[in-house]
C-alpha cells in the first residue's frame, strides 16, 4: 500500500529553477532509501539524488552542484530543489523507494515509484 506522489514539474527556461515534491504514504521516508530518478527522452533511467537509510546523500554527476535533496519527516515528504537548469535536464522525474538503489537501470521497475512529473527546460 505504498504510494508516492510527485508534484512541482513544469516548463522553465534554461537557468531557471524548480522545486519537486514527493508525498509518501505506506512508508516512512526517514527509515527508507528514497530519492529521485529521471527518465530522459532517450529512455535512459538516471539517478538524480538519493538519501540512503543511513542518511547519506548521493547525487548524480550530471546534476551535482545544481540540485539539493531534502526530507521533511513531519510531513513524510522528500523534495528536490533544482537550480541552473539546462535543456539536458529535460526528463520525467520520479520519486522512488528502492532498497538497492545503485542497481536501478530501468525506471519504474523494482521497488516503489511515483507516477512521475515532467520537467521541460527550454534553451
Amino acid at each position: 500500500e505504498v504510494q508516492l506522489v510527485e508534484s512541482g514539474g513544469g516548463s522553465v527556461q534554461a537557468g531557471g529553477s524548480l522545486r519537486l515534491s514527493c508525498a509518501a504514504s505506506g512508508l516512512t521516508v526517514d527509515r527508507s532509501n528514497v530519492g529521485w530518478y529521471r527518465q530522459t527522452p532517450g529512455n535512459d533511467c538516471e539517478m538524480v539524488s538519493y538519501i540512503a537509510r543511513d542518511g547519506k546523500i548521493y547525487t548524480g554527476m550530471a546534476v551535482r552542484g545544481r540540485v539539493s535533496i531534502s526530507q521533511d519527516n513531519a510531513k513524510n515528504q522528500i523534495h528536490l530543489q533544482m537550480n541552473s537548469l539546462k535543456p539536458e535536464d529535460t526528463a520525467v522525474y520520479y520519486c522512488a523507494a528502492v532498497e538497492q538503489w545503485w542497481h536501478v537501470v530501468v525506471c519504474r521497475g523494482t521497488g516503489y515509484w511515483g507516477q512521475g512529473t515532467q520537467v521541460t527546460v527550454s534553451s
